[in-house]
């Protein structure tokens, strides 16, 4: 198994910084793993998630890069008889990170010219 480089995302890492941001953008500051799979799902369109499992590690391994952080939700907003979430949120050098890794996918442009 190869290690990656330091400072590079997988693509399932950039996949949720991207999906965390266009949740920001559209105004949800937190989200909770299985809303953030539902919101991939449906960016995917028809293609197949990656296991729930795997998500999870995903978060983790990005709070531990410092892109994300968590708390759990607290037991007084739960609804009863539904256990309590664990609640992320996209860091500003989450949030750089993946425009980063955007900039990186994205063809090179041509400079306008100067007039």
């Amino acid at each position: 198994m190869s290690r990656r480089k330091p400072g590079t995302l997988l693509p399932l890492e950039t996949e949720i910084l991207d999906a965390a941001l266009s949740l920001r953008r559209a105004g949800s500051t937190t989200f909770h793993g299985f809303g953030l799979a539902q919101t991939m799902r449906e960016r995917r369109a028809s293609r197949s998630l990656t296991a729930h499992g795997t998500l999870y590690k995903a978060l983790a391994r990005l709070e531990d890069f410092g892109l994300l952080t968590s708390q759990w939700e607290a037991a007084a907003t739960a609804p009863e008889g539904r256990p309590r979430r664990r609640l992320y949120e996209l860091t500003g050098e989450g949030a750089r990170a993946v425009e980063r890794a955007h900039a990186a996918a994205s063809p090179p442009r041509l400079a306008p010219e100067a007039a």
